[in-house]
């Protein structure tokens, strides 16, 4: 059985305004700013413990264990509120994970959390397609770590899953893929074509309708 494992946010989630937005918000009481640049070079693809802990060492701070926790839980809520207002779908995200979950399983192994992670699904209407979740509140350790999806395979084992395909956005997550030896074909929602190619994904598309069956599923057997 061959399994596809979707990354969330700038796959399925057309979030990362909301998150950038959030960020700002929590850490404005610190006099800490984050540019838009700084958010995609240093900070996109961390979940939100490492993208805290990163902000406050850039700006000069102690990433303190309990200022980072304190900063997640300020975010949570913060996220949920605009993502009421604002959140979007990638158009034919909720088309493509139906039609792989008519394949085989369908995972999503992201650094967001896991609540943010069922708003959308339900958001979609799909939550029931999904077999099962990993999330930044389900690992050690955020992409580009490979424990998310390594934790995914193991899971997905005693199914008789022997095979899969990764979706990814961000140059982190791919080579969170790679490092667990997984086929990641990626998509251009937040980097350009070059730059994940150079990052090692498999194969690229420009939009989720270029995420043919041929294209994912390549010369995996």
């Amino acid at each position: 059985m061959h399994a596809t494992l979707f990354d969330f946010n700038g796959v399925i989630a057309d979030d990362e305004h909301i998150h950038l937005a959030c960020f700002r918000d929590a850490v404005a009481r610190y006099a800490i700013t984050i540019s838009d640049a700084d958010y995609k070079d240093r900070y996109l693809g961390f979940d939100d413990t490492g993208a805290f802990a990163a902000i406050l060492n850039d700006a000069g701070r102690a990433p303190d264990s309990d200022l980072v926790a304190k900063l997640v839980e300020a975010k949570k809520p913060l996220y949920l509120a605009r993502a009421e207002r604002e959140l979007r779908i990638f158009e034919g995200a909720r088309d493509l994970i139906l039609r792989r979950a008519a394949i085989g399983p369908v995972v999503i192994v992201s650094g967001a959390l896991d609540h943010e992670i069922v708003f959308c699904l339900n958001k979609m209407g799909i939550a029931h397609r999904v077999l099962f979740r990993i999330a930044a509140n389900h690992v050690r350790a955020c992409k580009p770590d490979p424990e998310g999806y390594l934790l995914a395979m193991t899971k997905l084992a005693p199914l008789g899953v022997t095979s899969a395909v990764v979706i990814e956005d961000s140059i982190a997550g791919i080579a969170a893929a790679k490092a667990a030896s997984l086929r990641c074909v990626a998509v251009a929602h937040t980097y350009a074509e070059a730059e994940l190619v150079r990052a090692g994904a498999d194969a690229v598309a420009l939009t989720l309708s270029g995420l043919t069956d041929a294209l994912l599923d390549g010369d995996i057997t």
